[in-house]
């Protein structure tokens, strides 16, 4: 066995077949402060393929060196829009006819691997140490979480968008 890199692993990436669930997927950063944490949305976003990111409020945006380098360039792939206000954009993408989940622990959340995604999904991250603000949370559809069974109380930003988005795309309806 050997690692795969340059061509080989190019040729490799190539013969994947695509997910077995044609989602549409757009990620909303709501004031996620961190570049470390934007510039790997940027990596994970381009590895699940998203429409787009959507940057706001204190929220740190490309051309940004941490973010790029973190992000290894996808930055410049992924597509991305800013708001100054997060409401504005998740009105948006309900009009555009999302399903708006945010991820966040509620009083009524579900899950993620209990939801049954619909076809266009807007996901929402919310600031590292305050999370999805409660305006932004009244504008979503739902609240999914993921579950923690050590001591801890909860995954990195990033982290947590990739187990979601990976199980959305691998859903089959």
């Amino acid at each position: 066995m050997r690692q795969l890199r340059g061509t080989p692993l190019k040729r490799f990436l190539r013969k994947l077949p695509p997910p077995p669930s044609p989602k549409e997927l757009v990620i909303v950063c709501q004031s996620v402060a961190y570049p470390v944490n934007v510039g790997s949305v940027f990596r994970i976003g381009d590895a699940l393929d998203v429409k787009e990111i959507v940057l706001s409020g204190i929220t740190p945006t490309p051309p940004n060196p941490k973010i790029s380098k973190i992000a290894r360039d996808k930055d410049r792939r992924v597509p991305w829009r800013y708001f100054d206000r997060p409401e504005a954009a998740l009105r948006e993408l309900r009009e555009a006819g999302y399903w708006i989940a945010a991820l966040e622990i509620t009083d009524d959340c579900r899950p993620y691997f209990a939801v049954d995604y619909p076809d266009k999904v807007a996901l929402v991250l919310g600031n590292e140490d305050h999370g999805v603000t409660r305006a932004s949370l009244a504008l979503c559809d739902a609240a999914l979480f993921v579950p923690m069974y050590g001591k801890g109380r909860s995954l990195n930003v990033h982290v947590s968008l990739a187990v979601v988005g990976y199980h959305m795309l691998h859903q089959v309806s």
